[in-house]
């Protein structure tokens, strides 16, 4: 199977590599073209100059910012007079969007894609930069065509080890945001916990230790805490922008379905705030920066 991977970045990167390194004929594109050309050689994989060059291949991954860059890299700009991919892709091509994007778009994009005979499965992942090297991800996947979903379930395993079918189209995507939520809101109130208990004189690391054999356990006092926050290393490799959208995504999901749901509002409001404050750009773990009292 032939595979076209647009997105090499902290998360895209290892995961195409761990497909080239499970016998797939991997061709890679992203929008730094050194960037791709280091990685070719590295893996042995092809390069592709443009998107158009990809059209050749059985199934597209994407693992890219944001939705509206997922749909404007397959339909292109119309205004700019610049063709997507799309364009260049053959009937029965699956594309399967691993990105955080918005489920509504999804499906948007997925009615887009149909009308030419183009298969969308969103199958957006988590487990962080560790996992997409190892090659044990968990990977969420949505879609409309069952056929199309099977024919890609080889490729989903190739990069991660824990596949969950959430339903149709666009429901992946939805699972990423409810879930990246749940992370974002423990982040703050661990966050919280450590500046009041500083302020109290409590010592941090003990803090997460005792949380850690207690009710206040979860993945930041088990993963991210003590090396990243106490030991001020904030580099899990996930920005805080990426963050500060997903709970966007999540807190707009609960109004479009008619949910009152208030808290996901105030975590979404903080993240924002975090991320206007240190950059979007800056690792998620560093926004207790933002949060800290002068």
């Amino acid at each position: 199977m032939n595979i076209g991977f647009i997105g090499i970045g902290n998360m895209g990167g290892p995961m195409a590599a761990n497909l080239a390194r499970k016998g797939f004929a991997v061709t890679v594109y992203d929008n730094d073209a050194a960037r791709a050309a280091r990685f070719g050689q590295e893996h042995d994989t092809g390069v592709a100059e443009t998107l158009a060059r990809l059209g050749e291949n059985d199934v597209i991954v994407t693992m890219l910012p944001t939705g509206p860059i997922v749909t404007r890299v397959l339909l292109g700009d119309a205004e700019a007079g610049e063709p997507g991919l799309l364009a260049s892709l053959r009937p029965g091509t699956v594309v399967i969007d691993m990105s955080s994007s918005e489920p509504v778009g999804t499906q948007e994009l997925g009615a887009a894609l149909r009308k030419e005979g183009v298969y969308l499965v969103d199958a957006p992942v988590s487990g962080g930069v560790p996992r997409a090297q190892s090659g044990e991800l968990a990977i969420m996947y949505g879609g409309d065509d069952v056929q199309a979903i099977e024919r890609v379930l080889p490729v989903l395993s190739a990069m991660g080890t824990r596949l969950f079918a959430t339903g149709p189209l666009g429901s992946g995507h939805a699972m990423k945001a409810l879930n990246n939520y749940v992370a974002a809101a423990g982040f703050a109130a661990c966050a919280e916990a450590l500046i009041i208990g500083k302020r109290f004189g409590l010592d941090a690391g003990n803090m997460v230790d005792i949380m850690n054999v207690s009710t206040g356990r979860n993945f930041h006092t088990d993963l991210t805490l003590k090396e990243h926050v106490v030991g001020e290393k904030y580099a899990t490799g996930f920005a805080i922008g990426l963050l500060a959208k997903d709970v966007r995504i999540a807190a707009e999901l609960g109004r479009a379905v008619g949910v009152d749901a208030p808290v996901s509002r105030l975590v979404c409001d903080r993240w924002a705030q975090a991320r206007d404050a240190l950059g979007a750009e800056r690792d998620n773990s560093a926004a207790i920066l933002a949060w800290s009292p002068a």
